[in-house]
């Protein structure tokens, strides 16, 4: 949707990311909003773990100005060497959620945050990037024809935004767990063969532990994972902060008795809770005449 060029900025020196939308943006309306939107959120925070967008009211055209980044998508790492070591995938984590805890004190939430949104630059330090879909506290919500605009990315998205609910700042959390297991394991915890069958992957089953993956990953670190990728999100990490402080004080950390480390074999599926479903419509007829049997014969 947009071109990536490196300038100089002339009243700094200093080098700087030009990005410019593609004719068929400025056509589409919603496209159009979702950049003013990316531009107006990036121009509002000012973290290092964030990407700067720097304001300019000065323009023949429309485009956005950021700092340059010198650096490689997490994806891209991900890609060269699958998984992480455990020290290395805990820094990055820990470096994303204190990212989030800014941007979400400051009524932002992502809602597409994954490995080709996290820019990794030297030490391993992080830059949040693309706040296309981004939401703020009071915003109006913006609506697109596509899935993956409209939620974000299927294998990182959150059980209530499958729903159609709108993400929040657990939301981000979510999708942060996800990383991690992937991180630590070379794999996302949900698949499926098209978007809508990993989206609903992750609404009917449990992922393999990462333990039954990797035998290295602590019984702390997979219970930090599953606390941050739980289903429901009011038994999820509430903010990023504290998945942080768990990341950081591992020792401490409690390890419960889940029954997803007992049941993830157990794969359930659509056609099983759709058959479930006509059963209990067959039987709803059945029912009523055998209550009306008894209480006449009473």
């Amino acid at each position: 949707m947009a071109s990536i060029f490196r300038g100089t900025d002339l009243r700094t020196g200093k080098m700087v990311a030009i990005k410019v939308p593609h004719p068929e943006m400025e056509m589409d309306p919603v496209l159009f909003d979702r950049f003013h939107r990316e531009a107006e959120i990036g121009q509002m925070l000012d973290h290092p773990g964030v990407m700067k967008v720097f304001a300019d009211t000065d323009r023949s055209q429309l485009y956005m100005v950021m700092e340059w980044v010198e650096g490689r998508l997490l994806r891209q790492i991900l890609s060269e060497h699958r998984k992480l070591p455990v020290e290395r995938a805990v820094k990055i984590t820990i470096g994303i959620c204190n990212a989030l805890d800014y941007i979400h004190s400051r009524g932002v939430v992502h809602r597409d945050l994954k490995p080709e949104n996290i820019m990794v630059g030297a030490n391993d330090n992080i830059k949040l990037i693309d706040f296309g879909i981004a939401g703020q506290v009071g915003a109006r919500r913006l609506t697109f024809a596509k899935l993956s605009q409209v939620m974000g990315t299927p294998d990182y998205i959150s059980p209530e935004q499958v729903k159609g609910k709108r993400g929040d700042a657990r939301s981000d959390v979510y999708a942060l767990g996800v990383m991690l297991y992937e991180m630590l394991t070379g794999k996302t915890p949900f698949q499926g063969p098209n978007p809508f069958a990993i989206m609903n992957d992750r609404l009917l089953n449990n992922p393999i532990p990462p333990r039954e993956i990797d035998p290295s990953i602590s019984p702390q670190l997979q219970e930090i994972i599953y606390r941050a990728i739980e289903r429901d999100p009011k038994n999820r990490y509430a903010t990023a902060r504290e998945f942080a402080w768990d990341l950081e004080h591992q020792d401490q950390v409690g390890v419960a008795e889940r029954p997803e480390l007992r049941e993830w074999k157990k794969r359930r599926t659509p056609w099983v809770r759709r058959i479930l479903f006509y059963i209990m419509l067959f039987m709803i007829p059945i029912v009523i005449f055998g209550l009306l049997l008894w209480f006449a014969r009473r």
